[in-house]
């Protein structure tokens, strides 16, 4: 079989690192940081960019700037600045600051449910129902994020029907995208490929996004058999920001850099200037004080370097 003939000539990357990637740091890091990374990124091509979180400073206290973040960026038509938006308060906050898409989130696993946001699965989707019905009014994109939609730290095995049940709640509540989440990295691509091609039956597969973490060292070959099987929309993090909590010294995010080097070698169009990304990568790296998490960034940067 030749499955050249069946990846997708082009695919979206939702870059999630202003957010998702920034927000388990220790270190406070200023908003002028997060402006100057979110401008490089937009002039590096990307459509969507996960820019802030409108949560309770009390439980992420890395997202307290997001109001000054938003209202600091260099924005470019069309593209799209999206915030997390936990409840109506945060909704509002979102609305305010610009956001062109608020990300609501929930869990495959009820363990995880109970632990993160400490409430069920069910509770989670009634909790949404007056933010998804204020996108709606507003206009704004709605994303839906299922995490540990591959395993779970607390529960362990996670099946694909179970996937496929909270993809339905969120389908049902009006979600223009649904993320499925590998929240630990646990998944291996022929897992993926079923659990797509479920969730798949309920949702069209144009609209679901895959967001893979590489703690075990399996997010591209995860992203590779993703698109094998329809899905063209995936989450990134410059640099690889974002550690994953429920792992002691696992890396969170697979690296936008690996993924765009991977898709240009496949000849999988991004309109992503690879280049660019590289430099916002070690330009938010030399700010933390640390290498980048990304083995094609820093190659690449090693190379120019010489």
């Amino acid at each position: 079989m030749n499955t050249q003939a069946s990846l997708p000539k082009q695919v979206k990357i939702v870059e999630v690192g202003p957010r998702d990637g920034l927000q388990n740091e220790k270190e406070t890091i200023p908003a002028e940081v997060k402006i100057e990374l979110v401008n490089r990124l937009t002039q590096a091509g990307f459509v969507n960019i996960e820019a802030a979180s409108f949560v309770s400073p009390k439980w992420v206290p890395q997202m307290a700037t997001s109001t000054e973040v938003m209202a600091g960026i260099t924005r470019k038509a069309g593209v799209i600045y999206s915030a997390l938006t936990p409840n109506m308060k945060g909704f509002e906050a979102a609305l305010a600051a610009g956001a062109d898409e608020v990300v609501i989130f929930s869990s495959a696993s009820e363990a995880f449910a109970q632990k993160n946001i400490n409430c069920s699965i069910a509770e989670s989707i009634e909790r949404f129902r007056d933010v998804a019905a204020a996108a709606k009014q507003h206009g704004l994109r709605l994303r839906g994020s299922i995490s540990c939609a591959f395993g779970c730290p607390y529960q362990g095995e996670v099946t694909p029907e179970q996937v496929a049940d909270v993809v339905k709640l969120m389908r049902d509540l009006g979600c223009d995208e649904i993320d499925i989440a590998d929240t630990i990295g646990v998944g291996t691509p022929r897992h993926v490929q079923t659990v797509m091609q479920r969730v798949a039956q309920e949702f069209p597969i144009a609209q679901i996004s895959g967001h893979f973490h590489d703690t075990y060292g399996q997010a591209l070959a995860n992203i590779y058999a993703s698109m094998e099987v329809g899905v063209s929309i995936f989450h990134s993090s410059v640099a690889g920001l974002g550690g994953c909590p429920y792992a002691k010294g696992a890396t969170g995010n697979v690296s936008t850099e690996d993924v765009l080097f991977m898709m240009q070698g496949l000849g999988v169009e991004t309109g992503i200037d690879l280049n660019a990304v590289v430099d916002a990568g070690q330009f938010i790296s030399q700010h933390l004080g640390r290498k980048a998490v990304s083995r094609a960034g820093n190659a690449i940067a090693a190379k120019r370097a010489n």
